[in-house]
């Protein structure tokens, strides 16, 4: 009688032992598929934290802090009427004397459609008419500068027509051609921009409606 119980009991008893195992294998399995860069578990090789880069001599640009000067003015040049183009000169360095300025013109759907980078020597050559010695001052120097900035887009400078009927085509302009010279000389409200590069380079720049660009015209 004990015998058959005994071999009652022993697969009762298997089926015991085998259930925790069982129950422990999958509770670690779940454990592993939670795990992630909050376990508690120690790190391994592969997920150790990186340490946090060092950006203490790390120079910061702003363009905010290297801007010295803007002249901006709203004048027709793309188109007769209508909406105004804009016009911006932004000079920025870490100087006045050694800055460098940036010329656009943006339409008025805020596409730029002429860009010149003016150095600080095209701005300041012209000082050389003014003086009355031999060497400026560099107060004197940093003085005109910003003159030269501030006056560059005055109401003088722009000229309709762009090409007067008269004149003669130029030579030796790049990317003039004599069929864009000629449709500006037939459009008598063509807005011209006359500016001073240097200490005598003068240049004047008109809209080309055949080639959809800004062209030199002088």
């Amino acid at each position: 009688m004990r015998t058959t119980r005994l071999f009652l009991l022993l697969p009762l008893l298997a089926a015991c032992n085998s259930t925790p195992s069982a129950v422990n294998e999958g509770s670690v399995s779940q454990m592993d598929d939670r795990q992630g860069p909050d376990s508690t578990t120690a790190p391994t090789a592969t997920n150790s934290a990186l340490p946090a880069p060092d950006t203490a001599h790390t120079k910061a640009v702003s363009a905010v802090r290297d801007t010295l000067r803007v002249s901006r003015i709203a004048h027709n040049f793309s188109r007769p009427k209508g909406p105004a183009d804009k016009f911006q000169l932004i000079f920025r360095g870490p100087s006045i004397l050694e800055g460098t300025g940036e010329f656009t013109i943006t339409d008025p759907e805020g596409q730029v459609i002429f860009r010149e980078m003016l150095t600080e020597p095209d701005l300041e050559a012209a000082l050389v008419y003014e003086m009355k010695g031999p060497t400026a001052t560099r107060a004197e120097r940093e003085t005109f500068v910003l003159r030269r900035i501030d006056r560059f887009f005055l109401p003088a400078q722009f000229h309709t027509p762009a090409v007067a009927a008269k004149a003669t085509f130029p030579g030796g302009i790049e990317n003039l051609d004599r069929a864009t010279w000629n449709d500006l000389q037939k459009r008598p409200d063509a807005i011209g921009f006359e500016y001073l590069k240097g200490k005598e380079d003068r240049r004047q720049i008109a809209w080309s409606p055949i080639k959809k660009q800004s062209v030199r015209v002088r």
